[in-house]
């Protein structure tokens, strides 16, 4: 944890829970800046997150939420990718999951001891001198082809109607392209093959991190996991259902097989 000089520029990411405050200026929104907090508000949790560019950037947490004034209003995390350039919502994105840590790791796992900050991502038990570090999650997302068409699915935790990859939690002792297997044989029934690495998206909601994969039908017919899923089929490009927003990796995923078909089709 820092301390800041007066003089010094400074991006504030600050929250309350999954809310982060923006500010309102000539007619958008953006992260406040200034040498302080851009407001006096009693606040805990303020941590050194990284520098966009040659500024140094600050996560801060505030004890209750801020009611919108004039100059600022807090927005749901998500939301606020639309009104922050990419890396500034990456950054955003790593200042939450910083202050997530903080709130959940007071006490030491192996002996309940009260813990120490040693520095902005690593705690100190004083007794038994177990460490922590921020935890990171890792999960998989898999576009699954079959000749012209992909595996879309709609997953009961899905707050709308569309439609995304199949996915799921890396579990110990498993790698990567085991758990994509059995993610995809436990949730569809279908077996796969040629799996390939696509991309990685830091998904700070709380923790987590998305780890994407492409990988071709083998054999089998769908068979929904009932508990996670509600629909699922395969597409053609001509045929899609809603898709998720822009801001995820699956859909990322997913502009790029429109793509690789719209490139075979002018062929």
């Amino acid at each position: 944890m820092h301390t800041q000089n007066q003089d010094e520029s400074a991006l504030w990411f600050i929250f309350f829970n999954n809310q982060i405050v923006l500010e309102k200026r000539m007619g958008k929104l953006s992260i406040p800046s200034g040498s302080q907090p851009p407001f006096i508000h009693e606040t805990h949790l303020r941590y050194t997150v990284g520098k966009w560019g040659e500024t140094i950037c600050y996560a801060l947490s505030l004890t209750e939420a801020l009611e919108e004034t004039t100059d600022y209003l807090m927005k749901d995390l998500r939301e606020s990718h639309a009104d922050l350039q990419p890396e500034q919502f990456q950054m955003a994105g790593k200042a939450s999951e910083i202050l997530y840590w903080h709130r959940t790791s007071r006490f030491c796992p192996a002996c309940g001891t009260p813990m120490e900050q040693f520095t902005d991502i690593m705690k100190r038990c004083p007794n038994c001198k177990h460490e922590m570090y921020p935890t990171v999650s890792a999960a998989v997302l898999v576009l699954i082809r079959k000749k012209e068409s992909i595996l879309l699915v709609h997953a009961h935790n899905f707050k709308k109607p569309f439609k995304s990859l199949v996915a799921g939690f890396l579990e110990t002792g498993e790698s990567l392209e085991e758990c994509v297997k059995r993610e995809v044989l436990e949730e569809t029934g279908l077996e796969i093959g040629n799996i390939t690495y696509f991309g990685s998206q830091p998904w700070p909601f709380p923790n987590n991190i998305m780890i994407g994969f492409t990988a071709d039908y083998v054999k089998g017919e769908i068979t929904l996991q009932e508990e996670e899923l509600s629909s699922g089929d395969f597409y053609t490009k001509d045929h899609l259902p809603e898709l998720p927003r822009n801001i995820s990796l699956s859909r990322k995923m997913i502009d790029w097989w429109i793509k690789e078909e719209e490139k075979k089709v002018r062929l």
